[in-house]
């Protein structure tokens, strides 16, 4: 995997996956931007949601769910000082299905966290990780 990160101005980067797409980054104005993209903080916390949503519909598919929407709402705490790292991450799924069984649902979400997610089990090594779920069946 590779990527690129190419200086703008001021506070602002492009970001360019080796896949090829791009992402802007930015800063507040307080830090010399323009808040004109994402921070990379932001960005970092967006890159574990979707690891773990991805993980879950995945799961879920694979064990016959009739998954039809998944939402990963994070909450995230820092440090107060720097490095302000992440002190705190928790993860809670809204999953949206027909007739969705919620063992399946709580196994998705355990597998994603402590065996597929990368990134959250990256993460998780120096931040407490925590999950939850809601299921909104349509059936």
């Amino acid at each position: 995997m590779q990527a690129r990160i190419k200086w703008v101005d001021n506070a602002m980067f492009i970001g360019e996956s080796g896949s090829g797409h791009s992402v802007v980054m930015d800063g507040p104005e307080e830090s010399g931007g323009k808040n004109l993209g994402i921070r990379p903080m932001e960005m970092m916390l967006l890159g574990m949601g979707g690891c773990t949503a991805f993980d879950v519909v995945h799961i879920l598919k694979k064990s016959r769910q009739q998954v039809i929407s998944c939402i990963a709402e994070l909450d995230a705490q820092r440090a107060e000082t720097i490095p302000k790292v992440f002190t705190h991450i928790h993860v809670h799924f809204i999953i949206k299905g027909n007739n969705l069984i919620e063992k399946q649902v709580a196994r998705a979400v355990s597998l994603s966290a402590e065996k597929y997610c990368s990134a959250s089990i990256m993460l998780g090594e120096s931040v407490n990780i925590t999950h939850d779920f809601h299921i909104e069946n349509t059936n």
